[in-house]
Parts: C-alpha cells; sequence; structure tokens
C-alpha cells in the first residue's frame, strides 16, 4: 500500500471524537495528534500512537500531518481556526452557519491561495452531502423546486450555539421537521412555505445555578441565523436529565425536489437517519480529508467546496474499480 494519509484533529469533542472512530475505519489513513485548548494531560485518547497536545504547538507539526480536521464549532472556533490552520497545513471543516459560508469562503481562500494549502470547507450532511443534492436536483428538474428538512434530530451547530450563551451551564437542541409539510411536498404540490412553516426547534436546558432564565430564554430565541425565524421551545431541566434523556445525537433529514418534465411530475429525494450525527459528520470529513490530500498533490490550492470534488477524489478505490464495481 502506498503510503497512509497522516491526519491531525483539531478539537476533541464529539465530533473529535467521531472523526478518531472514523479515522480507525480508514486503511489509507492514520491519525498522529490530537489538538486541544485544554491541558493535553486530561485527554483520554485510548490510543497509544497518538499524540495529545496543545493548540498553539501545532505549528510543529507542519511535515508531519497531510490534512487537519478541524472539529471545532461553526459559532466562534471555525471563523478563526480555519483561517489559522490553512495557513499552515490542508484543511477540511464542517462550517455550518450557512447564511454566513460566502464571507467564510473568501476568509479561507485568500489564506489557503497564499500559502499553497488545500482548504476544503463546510463538509458533513448539511452543508455536505444534502448541498449535493439540491444541486443535482436543481440542474436535473429545472421547473421544479428545492425542500430541505432536518430532523427529527439533535443539531451539532445549533446545540453549540445554545451552550455559548451566558447562563447556560449545558443544553442540547432538536430540529423537528413538520410532517404536514413534507407530504405536501412529496405529493408534488411544490407548496410555497415559509421558514418556520417546515421546523420547530426544541431546546433542552440546563441553567448555571442562579442564572437569569428569562435571559436565557430570550438571547436563545431572538439569535439571528439559528433561532430568531423558527418557533422556538426553551425547556429548562437538571444536568442529571440532560444526561439521561438527551445524550445520544440521533439526527437525519431530507431534500426534496419536486418538479415537472413535460407532462410529467417527477420527485427526486435523497435522505439520512442517523443514530449519530457527530459520527456520521466525522465520517464525512474524513472521506473528504482523502480529496483534500488528492487536490494538494495536484497543486489544486485555495478554499474548495463539495461542488468542487469529484466523486472519485473521496474514493480509496482505483477509478477502474469505481468503473467496475460501482458505475
Amino acid at each position: 500500500m502506498a503510503d497512509k494519509i497522516r491526519l491531525g484533529i483539531v478539537g476533541y469533542g464529539n465530533l473529535g471524537k467521531g472523526a478518531v472512530k472514523a479515522i480507525k475505519e480508514t486503511p489509507d489513513m492514520e491519525l498522529v495528534a490530537v489538538f486541544t485548548r485544554r491541558e493535553p494531560e486530561s485527554l483520554t485518547l485510548n490510543e497509544p500512537s497518538v499524540k495529545a497536545v496543545h493548540i498553539s504547538d501545532a505549528i510543529n507539526f507542519k511535515d508531519e500531518i497531510d490534512v487537519m480536521l478541524l472539529c471545532g464549532g461553526s459559532a466562534t472556533d471555525l471563523p478563526e481556526q480555519t483561517p489559522h490552520f490553512a495557513s499552515m497545513f490542508n484543511t477540511v471543516d464542517s462550517f455550518d452557519t450557512h447564511a454566513k459560508i460566502p464571507e467564510f469562503y473568501q476568509s479561507v481562500d485568500e489564506v489557503a491561495s497564499k500559502s499553497n494549502t488545500t482548504a476544503i470547507i463546510s463538509v458533513g450532511w448539511d452543508p455536505g452531502l444534502f448541498s449535493i443534492n439540491r444541486v443535482m436536483a436543481d440542474a436535473i428538474i429545472p421547473n421544479g423546486e428545492n425542500y430541505t428538512f432536518w430532523g427529527k434530530g439533535l443539531s451539532q451547530g445549533h446545540s453549540d450555539a445554545v451552550r455559548r450563551v451566558n447562563g447556560v451551564k449545558n443544553g442540547v437542541q432538536y430540529t423537528i421537521p413538520s410532517e404536514k409539510a413534507i407530504e405536501k411536498v412529496r405529493s408534488g404540490e411544490n407548496p410555497k412555505l415559509e421558514t418556520a412553516e417546515k421546523h420547530r426547534r426544541v431546546c433542552y436546558i440546563v441553567a448555571e445555578e442562579g442564572a437569569d432564565t428569562a435571559a436565557i430564554e430570550n438571547e436563545i430565541k431572538t439569535m439571528p441565523n439559528y433561532f430568531a425565524d423558527y418557533e422556538t421551545e426553551v425547556n429548562f431541566i437538571t444536568d442529571e436529565e440532560l444526561q439521561r434523556d438527551h445524550s445520544k445525537a440521533p439526527h437525519g433529514g431530507f431534500v426534496i425536489r419536486g418538479g415537472n418534465t413535460g407532462d410529467n411530475k417527477q420527485i427526486y429525494e435523497f435522505s439520512l437517519k442517523l443514530d449519530s450525527n457527530p459520527e456520521f459528520t466525522a465520517s464525512v470529513l474524513v472521506a473528504y480529508a482523502r480529496a483534500a490530500h488528492r487536490l494538494s498533490q495536484e497543486k489544486q490550492y485555495g478554499a474548495k467546496t463539495v461542488y468542487d470534488v469529484a466523486p472519485a477524489y473521496i474514493s480509496p478505490r482505483s477509478q477502474e474499480d469505481l468503473r467496475r464495481d460501482y458505475l
């Protein structure tokens, strides 16, 4: 086998832990180090060959790591971390604040182009696999409408955002799609749906002792890009209830396009049903690390999105095998 692709992970939360598991399932890759803002000794990796390293020492690994997986949150980590690490490494991240992707792309592209690195941004299932399917459906059925439904599931990005609200000790957010809206779309009606008609958001929050719960609720419900446009329910619970009832991270959703070709109605649908959102998202990041490495070897530098990456670049199989077995 050719030399393995050497990976690093920045951040050891749910997504970082999922990435460790995903790399183990991937014979052509190996994990070199996990970088953390915490004391490295406090990380329990259970991987004898993998180093835990403070994030400030990452620069010393420039020659040891081919691609860095950035597993921080989109609210405050990735806008700083992706440009910073793209100045030294090829990177893959899961930046998922849809409204801010254009400006995020620009900031990363500027650094990566200058540094001769390849940075694939906004990788995962949405943005990511759902993005690809929205474009495919739109191109194939130009006379139609795209619809995206998320859930029912625990959202990583939205949960990260509520945990950053002042006075919140811990918390999770579930996105719940409207069955009524999904059925309308599947029937080919192509309804006009307002944002609030498609989903609602339900938060379970553990407040810090003495925190102003009314202020917390108000800040969550008015948060732009995350909650302001949705019917949002905020429930305050205990630490024990959160651990008992909300420690799993299921998710999923649908991309559906309804349209017409001539006089015929056509429905295009792509769906995911996930037991673990972070583990699946991490698996997508790891597959795209393969693409980042290959693009870098071809000197295709700068920021890239899933639209720029041909499926063959994420596959460990040869072009010949793909044509024989999967085409």
